[in-house]
């Protein structure tokens, strides 16, 4: 599995992304800054990594979505190459239009970090083959605009055609405000494009992945991904 990770002016998570994938895959990521306009040869999976790009001016996300690699990144996406936006990287998704909706600051207008519960929705997609239906994974988060919200069509749409991949939720997995740190509509902590090769989510599930500093819930994630490449 060849992959590669975006880097732009303010990402700050792109060694523990890559340091994933090499533990998931056995194999070193490519690092490709934001100014590059393709992408290795061969690329099975981008990963666009969680910080503060451009020191997040503008939105979140917005000037990093217009940045002259994201033409190879959608270009990739439309031809079922898998994209993988984890917390920056999801707000990028939304503005670079692979993904509908926006991150908007938090409820309580304070930036969480914490580890979260999450609870998978189905596992039968490329990112969550090596997960149960149901399951509830302790993942980390660390932002301050993670509230997801978008229109009533769009959410509609969302829910109705199984695009939404994980919910925060509480310890048992019942989904209960109380536990929806950020304010997200119907708790939404990522989704899929239509052709379910693009996951945004804000928790960061690179950082749970060595038993060496806590639980390993995010591992599985990246191993789904080669398990899916491996067999195709």
């Amino acid at each position: 599995m060849k992959s590669a990770v975006v880097v732009f002016p303010g990402s700050n998570r792109e060694h523990d992304a890559a340091r994933a994938l090499r533990l998931a895959t056995g194999q070193e990521a490519a690092i490709v800054w934001h100014g590059d306009t393709s992408l290795p040869s061969g690329t099975d999976i981008v990963v666009l990594p969680g910080g503060f790009s451009y020191g997040d001016y503008l939105r979140c996300g917005a000037i990093a979505g217009r940045s002259p690699i994201m033409d190879a990144v959608k270009a990739h996406a439309d031809r079922g190459g898998l994209v993988l936006g984890i917390c920056n990287g999801f707000q990028i998704l939304c503005e670079a239009g692979l993904l509908p909706g926006v991150l908007m600051r938090n409820k309580e207008k304070r930036f969480v970090c914490k580890v979260t519960n999450l609870k998978v929705e189905r596992n039968d997609t490329p990112f969550t083959r090596a997960y149960d239906r149901g399951q509830v994974l302790a993942i980390p988060c660390a932002h301050g605009e993670g509230n997801y919200q978008a229109d009533a069509e769009t959410l509609a749409r969302l829910e109705g055609e199984g695009l939404v991949a994980f919910r925060y939720c509480a310890p048992d997995g019942s989904i209960d405000a109380g536990w929806n740190h950020n304010g997200s509509l119907n708790a939404i902590a990522g989704i899929y494009s239509p052709k379910l090769n693009v996951l945004g989510m804000m928790p960061h599930p690179e950082n749970h992945v060595d038993p060496a500093v806590g639980p390993t819930d995010g591992l599985a994630l990246f191993k789904s991904l080669s398990m899916v490449l491996e067999n195709a």
